[in-house]
């Protein structure tokens, strides 16, 4: 083990590195799509909400492997083949896409039901001193709905740097892929992957942590 980590550890760091920056650029996605989506479903429109639950279905039904393969081959040949138009992706560009559509549809749902968390007397409140919707919805809903999110959300940021382990499939060089490479060249399988469960551990404890200390201060805020 200190083999490993003295050969290696730099690589494994870097490619932890790589990481949170797929799992970070996956989740800022994420909450663009599901403010989007979350926002759809709780319009008083059918087609909106028709719409939304149409993007969260097939979405959450659709293995991560599966869409990870579509976004990163099924894509490009889709394109180059069927429509003539060059196009290629990167192993980034393609982490990040699969990651912000199976994250935003978790995201949808939790900011759903953040918004539904919140009294409806706030918005006809805010609607009777003469503030169209949307505007309400941002002033008045929104930074009360978000309160109650957060938590949830850095739960959400949690399992996707977990499902980041899954896009090695694509050959992105996050912490996985990196290890394989390192089983490859020193056969210490044991010692390779219990460095990196360690690894792993240690970030997604501090982030459990920081979801907990972050929530007890908004309980205690209110």
């Amino acid at each position: 083990m200190i083999q490993i980590v003295s050969n290696y550890g730099g690589l494994l760091l870097r490619a932890m590195g790589q990481t949170l920056l797929l799992a970070l650029c996956g989740l800022f996605f994420a909450c663009i799509l599901g403010m989007f989506f979350g926002l759809l479903s709780v319009l008083k429109n059918r087609a909106c909400n028709i719409i939304a639950g149409l993007f969260v279905d097939i979405i959450r039904g659709v293995p991560m492997i599966v869409l990870a393969y579509f976004v990163f081959f099924g894509v490009p040949y889709c394109l180059n083949n069927m429509m003539g138009i060059a196009f290629t992706l990167t192993a980034l560009q393609a982490g990040t896409i699969c990651l912000a559509l199976n994250c935003g549809a978790y995201m949808a749902e939790i900011i759903r039901a953040g918004i539904q968390s919140v009294d409806r007397g706030q918005m006809e409140a805010a609607r009777s001193l003469g503030l169209p919707y949307w505007r309400a919805m941002v002033k008045v809903v929104l930074p009360q709905a978000i309160r109650t999110m957060i938590p949830s959300i850095i739960n959400q940021f949690i399992i996707t740097l977990k499902d980041t382990s899954i896009l090695s499939v694509i050959g992105f060089p996050e912490l996985v892929n990196s290890a394989k490479n390192v089983v490859a060249n020193t056969f210490m399988s044991f010692q390779t992957w219990g460095i990196v469960a360690v690894m792993y551990l240690i970030v997604i404890t501090i982030l459990s942590k920081a979801a907990r200390i972050l929530e007890r201060r908004l309980n205690r805020g209110r």
